[in-house]
């Protein structure tokens, strides 16, 4: 693995998941690198980036696409198993990164009431940049293990 000046890796998260650059990787799968969130303040908030930055999903074939989509699920399903949240949440924009990009968002009943009825989009900035929430490997590195785990255990007999 080569040594990126801290945070560097952000700059192109896909190539930086190639290189083995991007400490954020939890597995790679068929279309691309699932990755753990940022920020955990939904514990076991993941992406899916895919192999190269197409602009949108529509750029991949019906073969690319289905695989993609394909290992969207299978992230939300491990989710499940390791998180136990309540349901998952499936997200494309591409609008801030404009790149196909999928975020693939537990969500829980012990959520405030007034945010479940909405996307996580509209929590308060303070979830996505307060430090407490940051992800750690101390704090959420045994997440990321077992969601690595299920993943190979689901694509494996997926694929």
């Amino acid at each position: 693995m080569n040594t990126y000046v801290e945070d560097e890796w952000k700059k192109d998260r896909i190539a930086s998941a190639h290189s083995g650059d991007n400490p954020m990787i939890i597995v790679r799968m068929k279309s691309g690198f699932a990755a753990i969130g940022d920020t955990q303040f939904l514990p076991g908030y993941t992406v899916l980036l895919p192999t190269k930055p197409f602009g949108s999903l529509e750029e991949l074939n019906v073969k690319e696409r289905s695989d993609y989509l394909l290992d969207m699920s299978l992230i939300g399903e491990a989710i499940l198993d390791v998180c136990k949240p309540r349901r998952v949440n499936y997200s494309i924009y591409g609008n801030t990164d404009a790149y196909l990009h999928a975020h693939v968002f537990p969500r829980y009943s012990w959520e405030p009431k007034e945010r479940i009825p909405y996307p996580v989009w509209q929590y308060s900035g303070e979830k996505w940049s307060d430090p407490k929430y940051k992800y750690t490997d101390e704090c959420h590195g045994e997440i990321k293990e077992k969601l690595r785990i299920k993943i190979q255990e689901l694509m494996k007999n997926s694929y």
